[in-house]
């Protein structure tokens, strides 16, 4: 097994526990984590068939958006942060009601 599959394999495993966190937590705060942690796995994918050209040496395009990528997801980690703390302001609540009040 090659260093590249092993990544890729790795990034799948956690995107598919991120996406768990994701469906399954009722926490806020846990959802971002795994929202984050998605993110992770799609770079290790990127990086992973980044690796893999014919020449041997590492194509740089996917690397670029990858650092894009990690720019993109902190943004949008302070941005969610930032309206839970408001909704705990608000309500007092950080994790998700059991039934939405219509």
């Amino acid at each position: 097994m090659t260093y590249p599959t092993l990544y890729a394999i790795c990034g799948v495993v956690l995107f598919g526990i991120g996406f768990y966190g994701t469906v399954f937590c009722r926490h806020l705060i846990r959802k971002v984590m795994a929202v984050n942690l998605m993110g992770a796995g799609v770079f290790l994918v990127m990086i992973a068939l980044a690796a893999r050209t014919p020449s041997g040496a590492p194509d740089p395009i996917p690397h670029a958006m990858v650092l894009t990528g990690i720019v993109v997801a902190v943004s949008a980690t302070a941005l969610m942060l930032a309206l839970i703390r408001r909704l705990h302001h608000q309500t007092g609540l950080t994790e998700l009601p059991d039934q939405m009040e219509h």
